[in-house]
């Protein structure tokens, strides 16, 4: 199966979803990379899942990649009597460590570590951002509030400081336990959620070890401060917008995407713009148009990947939410604007010699009839690096492992697949140019361009580029 858009999808599986019948069909619909969400569902279903996502991609003959999403810290608040308190505007509110049911008046917060940070003035959001307190008196143990917007609250509802550095890592035990299943699976991609620093993600990365590739959920506005520096940890990136707008302003969301989007995209680093892409299909056959603009507008900035949650985890219409999401990506593609838009966002090319050589494949193909272009890797890199250029040829990234094949599902424009490792240049260009001929990609006698690091076999960066012409039959 060759998928004709560039951008990727990633679903969610979930209870609506998570069924080998419903797997197949959402891979058969445009699914690229099924995520997992650690934040529920239990290890022996997430196994299955992964699974079915297994037995997709061989019933498809295409590589579907697993993103494993760890839960990352939660606060949430203690209880309440009754289940629920009206918090009104103008009243006082206070915040402590008592475990006793909480009122209209007090609840507990059981986290030490957000006493610690906290200081007048300070807001705190609490379920969603729907109530905002002003911290007023404060220490180690309580905060005295003004509520600045109130609601009724219940039960355990999330806590949010907005701003603030939390001194905890992002690792909780519960995620060391979800990596170390995650990674017995084998799963392609982890994601890790509370992003607040670099070092969060060079500790996931320590302990991954190279099992899997790793992405940073960018959820916290600490985050956005320390952008650069988190990025040198990630193979990946996503933007969170769910949990990142809690904590900016409505209108400061987009700006923190493009930023997110345009710094990922100058480093050649895979980006998935994530949340509330088609949230009313979680209940309705059909998006709405802001939707739909907010999936094309994603689509035009150059994103790797758009990403359903809801939409597919639990949601009445998954498969469907996948069709409409491609349906959009490709209309987007056939635009004539979309190729100047999208380079709009392109970074300056590295002046290294993989870099210019990548940067030469893509002019040498814009400045002839080139059909295809041919990336063999071993960890990946040239891919990534060809795919950085956004090349409007159908990219096909050859390599012999396929934990790398299932990797670069995830990335803008390749068709990853199988393929033995060269054993010379007869051998290079034979093979990539009949395999683009198989799959439909090069026309017979169509020109592919080769890209390819030697010694064959050996991690490192690009150093040959080769024209060679497809079989003069598709058979051959």
């Amino acid at each position: 199966m060759i998928r004709t858009r560039r951008a990727r999808i990633v679903a969610t599986l979930g209870p609506a979803s998570q069924a080998p019948d419903r797997v197949l069909a959402l891979a058969k619909a445009g699914v690229d990379v099924f995520r997992l969400n650690f934040s529920h569902g239990e290890h022996e279903e997430h196994a299955a899942a992964l699974e079915a996502v297994r037995a997709a991609e061989a019933a498809i003959e295409r590589p579907l990649a697993v993103l494993a999403d760890l839960q990352g810290p939660k606060f949430r608040l203690g209880d309440f009597t009754g289940g629920t308190a009206a918090i009104e505007p103008g009243q006082a509110f206070r915040l402590d460590l008592d475990p006793a049911p909480g009122d209209c008046d007090r609840v507990c917060l059981p986290h030490p570590e957000l006493f610690a940070v906290l200081s007048a003035g300070a807001e705190l959001l609490l379920d969603d951002g729907r109530v905002r307190l002003k911290v007023g008196d404060c220490g180690a143990g309580h905060a005295a509030t003004v509520v600045i917007q109130g609601q009724d609250l219940s039960d355990h509802k999330g806590v949010a400081f907005p701003g603030a550095v939390i001194p905890l890592p992002a690792l909780t035990p519960k995620d060391h336990d979800d990596l170390a299943f995650a990674l017995r699976i084998g799963v392609d991609w982890v994601a890790l959620s509370f992003v607040q620093r670099a070092s969060d993600m060079a500790e996931l990365r320590r302990l991954v070890h190279g099992r899997a590739a790793v992405l940073a959920k960018i959820e916290k506005p600490a985050a956005l401060g320390d952008l650069s520096a988190i990025l040198d940890q990630c193979d990946g990136v996503m933007v969170a917008r769910g949990d990142l707008g809690v904590e900016l302003e409505p209108e400061e969301v987009p700006v923190a995407q493009k930023t997110i989007v345009r710094a990922a995209r100058n480093r050649g680093l895979p980006v998935i713009i994530a949340t509330q892409m088609l949230e009313s299909m979680t209940a309705s056959p059909s998006p709405t148009r802001a939707e739909a603009s907010d999936v094309a507008n994603a689509v035009y900035e150059g994103a790797d990947a758009l990403m359903l949650s809801a939409e597919t985890a639990v949601g009445t219409y998954p498969i469907e939410a996948v069709a409409m999401m491609s349906k959009i990506i490709e209309r987007v593609e056939r635009d004539p604007n979309w190729p100047h838009l999208m380079d709009a966002e392109h970074g300056r090319v590295e002046d290294e010699d993989a870099d210019a050589l990548v940067a030469a494949a893509r002019r040498a193909a814009e400045s002839g009839s080139t059909a295809c272009l041919a990336a063999f890797t071993t960890t990946g890199v040239t891919a990534m690096r060809l795919a950085r250029e956004r090349p409007l040829q159908p990219v096909l990234a050859l390599t012999a492992d396929i934990r790398v094949a299932r990797r670069l599902a995830l990335v803008w424009g390749l068709e990853p697949r199988l393929a033995e490792q060269p054993k010379g240049l007869d051998h290079l260009t034979k093979g990539a140019a009949s395999l683009a001929a198989e799959l439909g990609l090069a026309p017979p006698n169509g020109r592919v361009l080769i890209l390819a690091g030697t010694p064959f076999g050996s991690p490192g960066a690009a150093n040959l580029l080769r024209l060679a012409h497809a079989p003069p039959s598709s058979r051959a």
